[in-house]
């Protein structure tokens, strides 16, 4: 699996420790009371690089709440998915701009045999248990920290999930921490360690749409996908087992196309998800694995991960009922998802690349999305 290189990013650059980086840091992140949920304080963090854009989280669900960045002309805009207040936060879509687990992703009838034992986990998608429950760490406050010490605006959030929460066996020790860098790269870094053997799948579940969240569709924005085959699904959405070339077939990114110009072939796949929403096996060759461009602000949005699969969902159910910042409504294919991670229901396929994390072990992910202009 490739490494990943960060050669604009801490681990290549010299810190510059002095008497007032205290204020700096303080500059760079604003930590604001956002609500309460279960006697916990939920914070809303505006992390700001020194281009002057920003982006905001929160611990509730580690969530990426707020993109802003500037299209070709240098105008801002938010670009994600999120809500302007806790309270519509709490009652609005788990899953905007959410770290998912402890399994992103489905898992058949919501069943899996670890070791022997048969674990049952909640299910909350037909059938199927979905992001790891309706309970699962999207849906929980974490820990915060405001790292002190580092180049760029960064926060770490951690959380520990207690032994059977959800169904999974196994205390597991989380974290998440997002750099802000002044190349307008959001840098996830994930851990999480355990005390028992158990299943792991982390992603992030942020809606994107270039023009601006909120403002039309996705279809027109072209996409890049650097893989070179996919897992196809059955009727509630649970891979078959089947690895299939995309070559040939509406599912092949591999040279840019819009999202739109092949979304309502009569193919299986396209079908049976009414649209794309489906895992890719990554070719991981390239330090870009995914790019997005929307050519009317000239927005691109370039993801680079470590992992070997990509969930691609473009907004199939999104309806207008849900209604974001600014008031905005979330109108059907007004969003796009790239979930970097394992492939979908891994437990229970043995070929696919495995997800059981063992004590002793620290599993280790990074994903970025790094956004710029052409």
């Amino acid at each position: 699996m490739k490494k990943i290189l960060f050669l604009s990013l801490t681990m290549v650059a010299v810190i510059i420790t002095s008497c007032n980086q205290p204020t700096k840091n303080k500059e760079m992140v604003r930590k604001d009371v956002f609500g309460s949920h279960n006697g916990k304080e939920v914070y809303l963090l505006t992390l700001t690089n020194k281009q002057g854009n920003v982006i905001r989280l929160t611990n509730y669900g580690a969530k990426i709440n707020w993109i802003e960045v500037p299209d070709k002309n240098g105008k801002k805009e938010n670009i994600t998915f999120g809500y302007d207040t806790f309270e519509e936060t709490l009652k609005g879509d788990m899953s905007f701009g959410s770290v998912v687990g402890r399994f992103a992703n489905r898992i058949a009838k919501g069943k899996f045999t670890l070791d022997g034992v048969v674990y049952n986990t909640p299910v909350n998608n037909g059938p199927n248990t979905l992001h790891g429950g309706p309970a699962g760490w999207h849906s929980v406050v974490w820990n915060t920290e405001v790292l002190k010490d580092s180049k760029f605006p960064a926060v770490k959030f951690t959380y520990l999930s207690p032994d059977m929460e959800e169904g999974f066996p196994g205390t597991v020790n989380a974290s998440v921490t997002y750099t802000w860098t002044d190349n307008n790269e959001i840098v996830m870094d994930y851990t999480c360690s355990t005390d028992k053997r158990t299943i792991v799948n982390v992603t992030n579940h942020a809606y994107f749409n270039l023009h601006g969240a909120g403002n039309g569709n996705i279809l027109d924005h072209v996409l890049t996908i650097k893989a070179s085959a996919f897992t196809p699904v059955d009727s509630v959405m649970i891979p078959t087992g089947e690895i299939r070339p995309v070559a040939g077939t509406p599912f092949d990114f591999n040279t840019p196309h819009t999202i739109g110009e092949r979304i309502g072939d009569k193919y299986d796949q396209l079908i049976l998800g009414l649209g794309y929403d489906h895992n890719y096996i990554l070719d991981n060759k390239e330090e870009v694995d995914v790019t997005v461009y929307e050519p009317v602000s000239g927005r691109m949005l370039e993801v680079i991960t470590d992992q070997p699969g990509m969930q691609l969902y473009t907004g199939n159910f999104l309806d207008g009922t849900k209604i974001g910042h600014g008031g905005k409504p979330f109108m059907y294919r007004s969003g796009m998802c790239l979930e970097s991670g394992h492939y979908p229901d891994s437990p229970n396929h043995a070929d696919f690349p495995t997800t059981v994390l063992n004590p002793g072990e620290t599993f280790k992910s990074t994903t970025i999305y790094r956004f710029s202009v052409k």
